[in-house]
């Protein structure tokens, strides 16, 4: 029985994949990877390059992504079906080979491949190796730090309803908003019932080619790409000099 390794590749730039990770991918005799129907691939775009010639390529594409609510009970029927299938699929690989299965950002922080690791797990062996989470990325393009002292950050994923959010927001010292794209108007008027809309900043694509970021209050809440994430920077105890600036 081979192993099914999963390779963290980081916040999207290829030179932020770790030396493991790394290893694995240009070593690998069959990969397999998450994508949208009619779509190359994110984690697919990243590696380009690094694969050795004659690996098996596995494409696990996505039976919805946004075409209906995340969740209605369709939406959780068609992705549990979707996990179950690649579930046998690559412990079926496995058993032939190694494979590596990429994911971007870390695979164990709101990435796909947990619905597998959960699955997997009690039938086949499987390592994970980390990768750099995409919101580093994000607050290290801004070049601000992202938390000072004792501050508290939160995560939040864009899908709350809107009070939760303003909620959360209100609580926390230095925020993270994921999975942002059609929810960025939302994420927008929860932050300004928190007051935080004027310290938040919008990174789209981070770290990638066409990386861009700007402040919240000044970008197009109707145009959010799906790799983009809301920050706003905590301004907790720090040196008294730097506390002035």
């Amino acid at each position: 029985m081979g192993r099914i390794i999963c390779a963290g590749l980081g916040p999207g730039d290829p030179d932020l994949i770790s030396v493991r990770a790394d290893r694995a991918i240009r070593s690998a005799r069959q990969i397999a990877y998450f994508r949208k129907k009619g779509r190359p691939g994110q984690a697919r775009r990243i590696v380009e390059g690094m694969l050795p010639p004659g690996v098996a390529e596995h494409a696990m594409e996505y039976p919805v992504t946004t075409e209906i609510p995340f969740d209605s009970p369709e939406y959780n029927r068609l992705l549990s079906a979707f996990y179950d299938e690649w579930t046998a699929r690559l412990a079926a690989l496995a058993a032939q080979d190694d494979i590596v299965v990429l994911c971007e950002g870390d695979p164990l922080f709101y990435g796909s491949f947990m619905h597998l690791q959960t699955r997997l797990a009690p039938i086949a062996t499987v390592e994970v190796i980390p990768g750099i989470p995409g919101m580093t990325g994000c607050w290290n393009a801004i070049g601000t730090p992202m938390t000072w002292g004792d501050d508290a950050m939160t995560v939040l994923m864009g899908t709350l309803p809107e009070h939760e959010l303003a909620r959360h927001m209100r609580a926390a010292d230095a925020i993270v908003v994921m999975k942002t794209g059609r929810n960025l108007p939302k994420i927008a008027r929860a932050l300004a019932l928190a007051d935080r809309l004027d310290d938040a900043w919008l990174v789209e694509r981070g770290t990638m080619p066409n990386q861009r970021m700007m402040p919240l209050a000044a970008a197009d809440l109707a145009a959010c790409p799906y790799f983009a994430t809301v920050l706003v920077h905590g301004r907790g105890r720090r040196p008294a000099s730097e506390a002035a600036e």
